[in-house]
């Protein structure tokens, strides 16, 4: 017997149409798509192409790269290909040689404000560790103070972060005395879910950003930036360019942390290693760009 309105299945990804999405997210957004993402591309598309009722990929794909309605869609797509993986203090060593190598060197005494970047935020879980980091210690050093900007290429991502909400296994292993100074629960009980609580969110200023842009929209003279597990998507020229934009914004002696499966083997900068994919700006960069001008 044979049924009505049934749907045929949606066509694999082709190698010429994982060409083509590879081609433009390489070009337009520095992020290394080979030929072993095909399938994770093929998984993270699918249910959204057939929301927009498009009859296959090469349609999808005609839709996005060669129409006008199909570019309102693009940061839809850019969304769904981003890869989003975070935790809450994760790589925790970074912050424990964030508590007691770097804050503890900083002089709050003299006025300054302490600023760090959280570069490729996710959903908010490294930022908002930071801030816990940057709280505990402020809790011993009260003329402390500090600002945190955290940045990501995905709005959906951003979104997630500016809200603050989490599912409570997300944080069931951090401390107690930190659930509960910077989470609040939820008041349905049936939603295992947490919140950051306000002080803490309104501390940090999020900002959409694609790396592969000509100027970032964010202060110099940083202190800290952690650019943790996001080079290792992009190609050695695109990472040498965007690692020398990030030391455009740190100040001379700021620090630059890595993902521990990152290092800057091959890549000229004035960063020196200092601890396990930990950089530091050489105090000397300042009068190298003196000698510059002169």
């Amino acid at each position: 017997m044979q049924q009505g309105n049934t749907l045929a299945p949606l066509p694999g990804l082709s190698s010429k149409d994982f060409l083509r999405i590879k081609t433009y997210v390489e070009k337009n957004l520095g992020i290394r798509l080979p030929a072993a993402k095909q399938v994770m591309v093929e998984s993270r598309l699918r249910k959204h192409i057939i929301r927009l009722g498009k009859s296959g990929f090469s349609d999808y794909c005609d839709f996005l790269f060669d129409s006008n309605e199909g570019k309102k869609h693009i940061q839809e797509f850019v969304d769904l290909i981003t890869t989003n993986k975070t935790d809450f203090y994760r790589e925790p060593g970074h912050f424990d040689f964030l508590s007691s190598s770097v804050l503890t060197k900083f002089s709050a005494a003299s006025g300054e404000v302490f600023r760090i970047w959280s570069c490729g935020c996710s959903t908010g879980e490294e930022p908002y560790t930071i801030a816990m980091v940057m709280e505990e210690y402020f809790r011993q050093n009260r003329r402390f103070v500090y600002e945190i900007f955290a940045s990501d290429i995905s709005s959906r991502v951003l979104e997630n972060a500016r809200s603050g909400i989490y599912e409570y296994p997300r944080i069931e292993n951090l401390p107690m005395d930190l659930i509960k100074r910077y989470f609040l629960k939820s008041r349905d009980s049936a939603r295992s879910q947490v919140r950051i609580k306000p002080e803490l969110r309104g501390k940090i200023r999020f900002y959409q950003l694609n790396l592969l842009s000509e100027k970032y929209p964010l202060p110099k003279n940083l202190d800290v930036i952690f650019f943790r597990n996001v080079m290792i998507y992009f190609e050695k020229p695109t990472q040498q360019k965007i690692i020398s934009k990030l030391c455009e914004h740190l100040k001379p002696g700021g620090y630059l942390f890595l993902g521990h499966s990152e290092s800057l083997t091959g890549i000229e900068t004035d960063l020196h290693n200092v601890a396990a994919t930990v950089y530091k700006k050489s105090s000397d960069a300042l009068k190298n760009n003196f000698r510059k001008l002169a």
